[in-house]
């Protein structure tokens, strides 16, 4: 249902950032409070756990996301291939036995879980600079899209400039799962561009 009531008056950062996750909890996204790149990896981990119906050991998870997902030698280019062409990994299980694992549901959509997080850390121990980025959408536990918000009236600008920085700086920090990012939002509550 449409907002019958225009945002023409002063309209804060924080409070636009609110108003956005509420309208995204209001189409069924799950809300969570993620700070750190350990908790971002647990979640990612419960997620696909999750979309494929199986349980890891903890020796698979370490090796299936060291080799399969956060990839030490791989940049945006082969996070962005794996994501759209090769989305099917193959998990070697302790026993030796194979196992497909998908990173997204392609042909049932509705299967994947949808989550956003906001003001995620990464301190300057961690990248170039520290970086608290606006607010992330996780599909199945991988941040593919972000968004950069900026108080109404503010030039949206400001936002694709931060953005390059945080490209340049700190995107690749940690596993570099900020990389598989696919989509860039940025906005002013007046002006979105992506």
């Amino acid at each position: 249902v449409p907002d019958a009531a225009r945002a023409a008056a002063y309209q804060s950062e924080a409070e636009l950032e609110a108003a956005f996750i509420a309208l995204l909890e209001g189409q069924a996204y799950e809300h969570l409070r993620i700070a750190d790149e350990d908790t971002l990896i647990a979640n990612l981990r419960i997620q696909i756990e999750a979309l494929n119906g199986i349980e890891l050991s903890d020796n698979e998870w370490q090796r299936f996301f060291a080799e399969r997902i956060a990839g030490a030698n791989e940049g945006i280019v082969e996070k962005t291939a794996r994501i759209q062409e090769d989305h099917v990994q193959v998990l070697v299980r302790d026993d030796g036995s194979f196992r497909n694992v998908a990173l997204i549901d392609k042909r049932n959509v509705h299967n994947n879980r949808l989550q956003v997080i906001d003001q995620y850390e990464v301190d300057a121990d961690a990248a170039t600079h520290a970086n608290r980025y606006d607010v992330t959408i996780l599909v199945n536990g991988l941040p593919l899209v972000h968004v950069e918000l900026k108080r109404r009236g503010v030039d949206i600008r400001e936002a694709f400039n931060q953005i390059n920085r945080y490209q340049r700086d700190s995107f690749w920090s940690g596993s570099g799962l900020f990389e598989y990012v696919q989509l860039f939002v940025i906005s002013n509550g007046t002006l979105t561009k992506y």
